[in-house]
């Protein structure tokens, strides 16, 4: 059986809204994880994001599961409670269990879906997933320098 049926019948054993904060309010999406034999699918799909100009020319932006389920936003209107990368091994970044690819922003929109075995679904339920405004330089350390965190959504077990 090609590797593309295996995954397409999945029902998602988790999932995240995700939302923007307070500058990006049209920000929305969703991304769900189901557990595989070899690994976890993960599909993500965004729309609102912000738009790409010259004063904002990245297309691609950082995408990572956070160590707390913590999407608030603080005094200063950022998500400052979410902590680091998903790191229960203390790797040096980009080898946190908690770094995704990165999303590639198509005016406004973004889709993609990928399979990684640096988790399993169990483990990342209660985290949270974050966006950030900038390209991870997959570098600087601890996060890879991708900016400001500008959308969240807490995993939660179960389909939607």
């Amino acid at each position: 059986m090609p590797f593309i049926n295996s995954l397409y019948p999945a029902i998602p054993d988790a999932r995240a809204a995700v939302y923007g904060t307070e500058s990006y309010p049209d920000l929305n999406g969703i991304v769900l994880f189901c557990q595989m034999p070899y690994g976890v699918f993960i599909n993500a799909q965004f729309h609102g994001l912000p738009p790409i100009s010259k004063s904002n020319p990245n297309r691609f932006m950082g995408f990572h599961i956070h160590e707390n389920g913590n999407c608030s936003l603080d005094e200063n209107q950022e998500l400052a409670f979410t902590g680091n990368h998903y790191n229960p091994d203390t790797q040096l970044h980009p080898s946190h269990r908690g770094d995704l690819p990165p999303v590639l922003n198509c005016n406004g929109y973004a889709w993609q879906s990928f399979l990684t075995d640096a988790f399993r679904v169990e483990e990342i339920i209660g985290r949270s997933i974050v966006l950030h405004a900038l390209p991870d330089d997959f570098k600087t350390q601890p996060s890879g320098d991708s900016g400001s965190k500008i959308g969240c959504g807490i995993i939660s077990a179960g389909q939607l």
